[in-house]
């Protein structure tokens, strides 16, 4: 399919790490036609990682949207003049929005009854049981457009180097820090944790190590913990003072990020920083489908132990003195 010109919607409504995972598919988009307009449908809250990614042209909020009424909804996504839908993350709602807009090409996977009647083309292939990264697998929503074979990782990952976000100013004494490292150890949920304790342990020996420490997270999260952080000049609690924007810079200054599988581990990675990401083997979670891209990404994972135990959190096993490696040597 020639690509020229055309303007190109890729719609993942989800959260930021599966955003940042989707972004290649835009990057390859440009490769095969730079004169290709590429517009990313999101939720608000991902928009700074977006905008921050130089082969994306326009972002567009659908929380903005998606409580309108039908005749709102179909008037604004008429007024994108796409050419093209990539339904990357399946949303009902708007598969039905893009066939009533009479996009002409409208892509999504077989496995939703509700493409058999609203896309034009849907691709066969499944996420669950599959060998291949996140990234890779957005590749396949692809196909209908031109590609032939899912790029490696080592080619995708080179495809982070158009994150280039502007620098955002941060609150003192984060602007002025230097030869810092920053530990992030909760996920809101989306992801096994490495015990708390351990992070406390890990700042210490990075203070005796030389370097100071930024605990980041959203207010509710540092609530959690705050009150744990040890009175140490080195060890600085940015809990619910940073914005997203603000978060990105401050990643991008460090020396290097651990946290398990969440979006700032996703911010880092594309950033190039040192980022060291904490996983568990087990399926569907394992670091083969969810590790971040990037040239400087590392990963840690815990024993198999009891996979079988719904309760059993193998990350207790990874030791401070490998994450401390990890980020220092």
């Amino acid at each position: 399919m020639n690509l020229d010109g055309k303007r190109i919607i890729v719609s993942r409504t989800d959260s930021i790490g599966d955003v940042m995972l989707t972004l290649p598919i835009c990057h390859w988009i440009k490769q095969q036609a730079p004169t290709a307009q590429v517009i990313f449908l999101g939720k608000g809250y991902t928009k700074p990682v977006v905008e921050a990614y130089a082969e994306v042209g326009q972002f567009e909020d659908w929380a903005e949207y998606s409580e309108k009424n039908s005749a709102a909804q179909l008037e604004w996504l008429k007024s994108l003049n796409a050419d093209i839908f990539l339904h990357v993350f399946p949303n009902k709602e708007l598969a039905s929005l893009a066939k009533k807009a009479k996009i002409s090409t409208r892509v999504g996977t077989s496995h939703r009854m509700y493409h058999l009647l609203t896309c034009t083309h849907r691709v066969n292939f499944t996420r669950k049981n599959s060998e291949l990264h996140e990234s890779q697998l957005n590749f396949e929503l692809l196909r209908p457009l031109g590609l032939t074979e899912i790029p490696d990782l080592e080619a995708i990952n080179q495809s982070t180097e158009a994150f280039q976000p502007k620098p955002e100013g941060l609150p003192e004494p984060f602007q002025s820090l230097d030869n810092f490292v920053v530990l992030h150890p909760k996920s809101q949920g989306s992801a096994r944790e490495w015990p708390m304790e351990k992070y406390l342990e890990l700042a210490g020996r990075l203070v005796a190590f030389g370097k100071n420490v930024v605990f980041t997270g959203t207010e509710n999260e540092g609530q959690l913990f705050r009150n744990q952080l040890p009175e140490n000049d080195q060890i600085l609690d940015s809990t619910g003072k940073l914005s997203l924007q603000q978060l990105i810079t401050l990643i991008g200054k460090s020396k290097g990020l651990i946290a398990c599988s969440t979006g700032p581990l996703h911010i880092a990675g594309y950033s190039g920083i040192r980022t060291v990401g904490l996983f568990s083997p087990q399926r569907p979670i394992h670091p083969g489908r969810w590790k971040a891209l990037g040239p400087e990404v590392r990963i840690l994972v815990c024993p198999e132990g009891n996979s079988k135990d719904t309760n059993y959190n193998c990350l207790d096993e990874i030791t401070v003195d490998s994450a401390f490696h990890a980020l220092t040597s």
